[in-house]
């Protein structure tokens, strides 16, 4: 039941960020399309574990660019791992960003569903939700696979690791904080991310 309720919440961020973006509307993709997916996602099949990292720090020309832009940093470690019980291949998702005008070190994390599909067809997007409706991340990847597509409408974020109510904020996409683009980089740039010694340990060996 509570796997139920999990995907539900996941699949209700993901059509919350999809149709953010012109309207679209998603279909699930079929097992082989899902596969293919997470092969271009983890450059390769991911096996028992799998991680994926893209960062994207932005210049003074770019933010001069979008002066409505709020986030002047960003990285994104999404990572894959055979359940025990159900055997299945699960994806969650870490995100860590910095504000423009603000000091401090954000952060917000949850579990991802099955790859999905834009209405167009064009695009497949992994949809990603933070627990207790804290919205979520829809995660493409560009045609090269070296770069991440990040779509949110709204996500919510700890500000330095802190899980705490006085700690707790949210992103929320603004005319330039809507769409960002992450370039595909080595997982040891995703390592602040991470706070389990085991995982970070494998997360270095990836």
């Amino acid at each position: 039941m509570k796997l139920v309720i999990l995907a539900a919440l996941t699949l209700a961020a993901l059509t919350s960020a999809a149709r953010a973006d012109e309207g679209d509307d998603i279909r699930e993709a079929g097992k082989t399309e899902a596969e293919t997916f997470n092969a271009r996602m983890y450059a390769g099949p991911p096996g028992d574990k799998a991680y994926a990292c893209f960062v994207r720090r932005y210049d003074a020309d770019h933010l001069a660019r979008h002066p409505k832009q709020k986030v002047a940093a960003m990285k994104l470690l999404i990572s894959a791992e055979v359940d025990k019980e159900d055997k299945e291949l699960h994806n969650s998702f870490r995100l860590g960003f910095r504000y423009r005008h603000r000091s401090g070190d954000f952060d917000s994390s949850g579990s991802c569903n099955h790859a999905v599909f834009a209405k167009s067809g064009n695009e497949v997007r992994l949809g990603c939700g933070v627990d207790c409706e804290g919205g979520g991340i829809g995660v493409a990847l560009s045609r090269d696979d070296k770069s991440a597509i990040v779509r949110l409408e709204r996500v919510r974020v700890w500000q330095n690791n802190k899980p705490d109510d006085d700690a707790e904020h949210s992103l929320v996409a603004g005319a330039d904080d809507r769409i960002f683009r992450l370039d595909r980089t080595d997982n040891s740039e995703c390592a602040s991310l991470v706070t389990d010694r085991k995982e970070l340990a494998a997360l270095r060996h990836k």
